[in-house]
C-alpha cells in the first residue's frame, strides 16, 4: 500500500524516527491490513521509507527502513538478525548465556524484542503487525542462531487478537520443550527464567550491569533487598561477599522463585556469607513501618509506578516516599541503590525526586553514581529510555 504523510511527520521519519502516528498519515491508496508493508512516498512522490502496518494500533506503521528503496526477502531478514546478534558478542562474555538479542526499536525491529535465555529464545510482541510474520520469524532465529525453543510472549495490547488468530502467550513457536522454566548463566552464575508466564520475557536482563556494581560493593555489607522478585541483586551481593541478603517482596511467587536462584548459586558463596532472609509483606509499608534495622545496602527496584502519562505525577511522589523510608535503614558509610522502569517519568524527573527525597530524610549522603540499563538494551529514541538508577553513600 501507499502512504503519505503530512509535512511534521515527513521530516521525523526522515531523521530516523521509527513510528507514524494515525493522525500523521495524510493519504493512503486503501485501506491495509495488519502487517501489510507500508510503503511511504515523500511530498515529492519519491521513496521515503517502509514499514509494517497495524490498523489496529495508535501507531500506525512501524517503519524497518529508511532511504534508497530495498527489497524485504528473506536475505534482508537475515542479514538485519545478524547484525543485532553480532553486535551483541562484543558485550556479552563467555560466562553468559542470556541477555537480549534484539532490543526493538533500537535495533531496527520496532514493536518487538528476542530475548536469549541458554537455548531458549522468548519473542515478544507489541504489534499486531508482527503476528503474519512469527513462523517464519521463529525459523529464522532457529536457524541463525541455534534456537532449540522459540517461545511466544504477547503484549496486552495485542492477546485478543493474537488469540483470535489461534495463538497464546507462552505457546512454542518451535521446538517441543514444555518447560515453564529454564536455567541460564548470567556473569558465571544460574538463575531461572519464568519464559512461559513470567513477567517481561521471564527476567529482567536490563539490570545486569547494576547487579554487577552491588557484588562489587557488597562485602561485609548486610543487604535489603526491596522489590526482590527472583532475587537477582541478592545472589550477586551474595556471591560478593554479603554478611547477609533479605529479600523482601509482596508475591510469595517471587520469594519462592529467589529462593531457588539462590540455592542453584550456593557453592560459588564465601564462606564469610551468613545466608538468606526473606520478608512476605508490601515493601512501601514495610518500609515506612520497620525500625531499628540498620542495612550496608538498600536496593529499591519497584517495577513500574506509571504504566500511563496520567500516573506520573503520582508516581514521582511515590519514588520519593520510597527513597525517604529506605535511606532511613541505610548505615553510616553504606549505600542506597534506587531505580526506576517507568517510562512516563523522565531520568531527570527522577533523579530529582531521588536526591529530594535522600534530603528530606536528614541523612548526610553523596551521589556516587548514575546508571542505566545493560549495553544490550540500547535506547536510539527517547521512547526506549525508561531504565535509570542512582546510587547514593551514606555518612
Amino acid at each position: 500500500m501507499r502512504v503519505r504523510l503530512r509535512p511534521t511527520a515527513e521530516s521525523i521519519v526522515r531523521q530516523g524516527h521509527p513510528w507514524v502516528y494515525s493522525d500523521s498519515i495524510r493519504d493512503q491508496n486503501r485501506d491495509g491490513s495488519a502487517g501489510e508493508l507500508a510503503i511511504i512516498y515523500d511530498r515529492n512522490d519519491r521513496f521515503l521509507a517502509v514499514g509494517l502496518f497495524d490498523p489496529e494500533s495508535p501507531i500506525r506503521i512501524r517503519v524497518l527502513h529508511v532511504g534508497k528503496p530495498v527489497t524485504l526477502d528473506s536475505g534482508w531478514w537475515r542479514n538485519r538478525l545478524l547484525t543485532a546478534s553480532v553486535q551483541r558478542k562484543d558485550l556479552i562474555g563467555p560466562e553468559t548465556d542470556g541477555y537480549r538479542v534484539i532490543n526493538g526499536e533500537s535495533d531496527g525491529w520496532p514493536g518487538l524484542v528476542l530475548d536469549r535465555y541458554g537455548s531458549t529464545f522468548v519473542l515478544k510482541i507489541y504489534s499486531a503487525a508482527w503476528i503474519s510474520r512469527l513462523r517464519e520469524l521463529a525459523l529464522l532465529v532457529s536457524v541463525e542462531l541455534g534456537a532449540v525453543r522459540v517461545v511466544l510472549r504477547l503484549s496486552r495490547n495485542i492477546e485478543v487478537v493474537a488469540e483470535s488468530l489461534g495463538l497464546r502467550d507462552g505457546q512454542n513457536l518451535f521446538g517441543d520443550d514444555l518447560s515453564e522454566r529454564v536455567v541460564f548463566r548470567e556473569s558465571g552464575l544460574r538463575f531461572e527464567s519464568e519464559v512461559v508466564r513470567g513477567q517481561k520475557t521471564g527476567f529482567f536482563l536490563d539490570q545486569r550491569e547494576n547487579r554487577r556494581i552491588i557484588e562489587s560493593l557488597a562485602s561485609g555489607r548486610e543487604v535489603l533487598n526491596a522489590f526482590s522478585f527472583s532475587g537477582g541483586f541478592s545472589v550477586y551481593a551474595a556471591r560478593g561477599g554479603a554478611s547477609r541478603v533479605t529479600d523482601l517482596d509482596i508475591s510469595a511467587h517471587a520469594l519462592a522463585s529467589a529462593s531457588r536462584n539462590f540455592e542453584l548459586n550456593r557453592d560459588q558463596f564465601p564462606p564469610s556469607h551468613g545466608g538468606r532472609e526473606e520478608v512476605l509483606a508490601d515493601a512501601f509499608q514495610w518500609l515506612a513501618s520497620v525500625s531499628r534495622r540498620q542495612y550496608g545496602i538498600v536496593i529499591l527496584d519497584p517495577p513500574s509506578l506509571a504504566k500511563r502519562e496520567a500516573e506520573r505525577f503520582g508516581a514521582i511522589e511515590a519514588y520519593q516516599r520510597l527513597i525517604s523510608n529506605g535511606a532511613r535503614l541505610v548505615e553510616r558509610d553504606g549505600m542506597l541503590f534506587a531505580a526506576s522502569c517507568s517510562a512516563h517519568v523522565s531520568d531527570v524527573e527522577f533523579f530529582e525526586a531521588a536526591r529530594a527525597a535522600v534530603r528530606a530524610s536528614g541523612r548526610p549522603a553523596t551521589e556516587w553514581k548514575l546508571s542505566g540499563p545493560a549495553e544490550d538494551h540500547p535506547a536510539t529514541i527517547p521512547e526506549a529510555r525508561y531504565l535509570k538508577a542512582i546510587y547514593f553513600k551514606f555518612q
